[in-house]
């Protein structure tokens, strides 16, 4: 684990054995796909946008919620074509920011069906955030006094402990 330390992070995981494709998995922030792009250079890396985030952006556009039912079933199977013809008439200002979000993230929209039902990777990044919510709360303990130079060492410690390889 690094805190504010990218460079390490991509010289970790670009020394890894890797399968012939890397699945990484993700919301919709630019950050985390620009770091993902320096990963695997010698190899594919396929850009995969976390479902519930598409969900919840989904959900955004309000209004009908057969459409939204035929939205998400489209997109679970990957249609992101025929979802944008769903939402592309509407005038409403959340539904164009969909369209938006939908044709700038449209490589990263897997069939999400498939890909679970093969076990694939994750179709979801919710682990991880979890995880990091909870280091987030670890370090915000009333009372507690952080520096910035410890928090490696603590996510390094943290990161031993969920793979059982704590040695005491």
């Amino acid at each position: 684990a690094w805190f504010q330390d990218n460079e390490q992070l991509v010289n970790w995981v670009n020394n890894q054995p890797f399968d012939s494709v890397l699945n990484c998995v993700g919301d919709g922030h630019p950050g985390i796909w620009n770091l993902v792009q320096t990963f695997n250079p010698q190899g594919k890396t396929k850009q995969i946008l976390d479902w519930f985030h598409l969900v919840e952006n989904l959900y955004k556009v309000g209004g009908s919620l057969k459409r939204i039912a035929q939205g998400k079933q489209l997109l679970w199977q990957g249609k992101v074509d025929e979802t944008l013809a769903l939402f592309l008439p509407l005038n409403k200002k959340a539904a164009q920011n969909f369209c938006t979000y939908l044709q700038n993230h449209r490589h990263r929209i897997i069939n999400y069906d498939y890909y679970q039902a093969e076990g694939i990777c994750a179709i979801a990044s919710g682990a991880v955030e979890s995880t990091v919510k909870q280091i987030d709360r670890r370090l915000k303990i009333s009372g507690a006094q952080w520096k910035v130079d410890n928090v490696p060492q603590v996510l390094k410690h943290r990161c031993a402990y969920l793979n059982n390889s704590l040695s005491m």
